[in-house]
């Protein structure tokens, strides 16, 4: 069994920042990719950025891009989210997810990954 458990967020001001950490359990870590999503009250499931099983890879949602950095260090089987120049609009839970992957492969579709985290909350006021 696979578990993910995220942590890191919080209540901050806009402009400020946070650092979200995703610890994944079992020993086969760095044969997943990664990814971050979000999903504010009455809103879909938002990708985020993902991450390929060797850090060598990644790619973001435009409304993040420029903002959040995802990385992942496979020694310590956790998968982060730097957050910066943080909008009340990034205001929502944010989740991780883990699937078994292809080296070099990453996913952006929430419904391609086979684990997930129980999410923590961001709040960004104004």
């Amino acid at each position: 069994q696979v578990s993910l458990v995220e942590s890191g967020g919080g209540l901050v001001q806009a402009g400020g920042s946070l650092r979200l950490s995703c610890a994944v359990s079992g020993r086969t870590f760095s044969s997943y990719a990664m990814g971050w999503f979000r999903q504010a009250p009455g809103k879909e499931r938002e990708f985020l950025a993902a991450i390929s099983r060797s850090g060598s890879n990644t790619d973001y949602a435009d409304s993040v891009k420029g903002r959040f950095t995802i990385s992942r260090d496979n020694a310590k089987n956790t998968v982060y989210l730097q957050m910066n120049s943080l909008k009340p609009d990034d205001t929502a839970v944010y989740s991780c997810a883990a699937r078994t992957s292809i080296y070099y492969m990453y996913y952006k579709d929430p419904g391609d990954y086979h684990y997930w985290g129980q999410g923590t909350q961001v709040t960004v006021s104004s």
